[in-house]
């Protein structure tokens, strides 16, 4: 039997804070991009040092920490934990649900204190002043489920006297031969047909062919959310309906 060593290592990174306005050498101080993992909390541990290089007190203040995705959007803020007040050491817990709706990529981040008096003094990256260090975002260790489309709008074919969803795509570059596609129905007195329709067709026009997959029907004693569940490697979906949906049929859910 292989044995596999895994290591437990503190995610620890060096702050400088420069409050007399000291010049000193250049030394980078955010050597490493900082791995953050969605699906599971992450805890990273920095420590405040000043241009001397030794340990700040955090006693008095409260260290802020923030990150932008890729759009400069402010996405994660919190407030750090102090460890151990006299040697600058504190930590940011970025929790799973901080990064639920985020997708893998290159995250900015920043960190500053605020003191008693409600002061700010920005830490930096480096001794030149440059204050923003780099997460990468990752979701390779625990990979989340696929995105549920949510479907509310319908049009009319008055020629044909149904009314059809928009179309959605069926993701059929990740989908194999037994590819299951789920489709919840939320109804709200809807009395008619909603039929499930595939086309293999890559893009989708005023001729695109359609086929029958699936049917369910809806009475008035219809109140729980219908689900139906079907196979097959398909390009685009939508769903028709024989009666008006308005106000009736409130969300179609669909995962693939």
């Amino acid at each position: 039997m292989k044995l596999i060593p895994r290591y437990l290592v503190n995610n620890r990174t060096m702050l400088v804070c420069n409050e007399a306005g000291l010049t000193t050498e250049y030394v980078k101080v955010y050597q490493r991009d900082l791995p953050v993992y969605k699906g599971i909390s992450n805890t990273l541990e920095f420590q405040l040092k000043n241009a001397d290089h030794k340990p700040m007190n955090l006693a008095g203040k409260t260290m802020k920490f923030n990150a932008y995705d890729e759009n400069n959007r402010l996405v994660i803020q919190h407030d750090g934990v102090v460890l151990v007040a006299n040697k600058g050491l504190f930590k940011i817990v970025i929790t799973e649900n901080d990064t639920l709706n985020l997708k893998q990529q290159y995250l900015k981040y920043n960190i500053y204190s605020v003191d008693t008096n409600n002061d700010t003094q920005l830490t930096y990256a480096d001794e030149q002043s440059n204050a923003s260090g780099t997460i990468y975002l990752s979701a390779d260790a625990f990979p989340a489920p696929t995105a549920t489309y949510s479907i509310t709008t319908f049009s009319e074919a008055a020629s044909e006297g149904v009314w059809y969803s928009e179309s959605l795509t069926a993701e059929p570059a990740i989908n194999g031969n037994e590819a299951l596609h789920t489709a919840v129905v939320y109804t709200d007195s809807y009395v008619g047909d909603v039929v499930v329709q595939a086309t293999l067709e890559n893009q989708v026009t005023g001729t695109t062919e359609w086929a029958d997959i699936a049917t369910l029907n809806f009475t008035l004693s219809s109140i729980e959310p219908t689900p139906v569940n079907f196979n097959g490697v398909f390009t685009h979906l939508r769903f028709q309906t024989s009666a008006d949906p308005a106000d009736t049929i409130t969300k179609i859910l669909v995962r693939n």
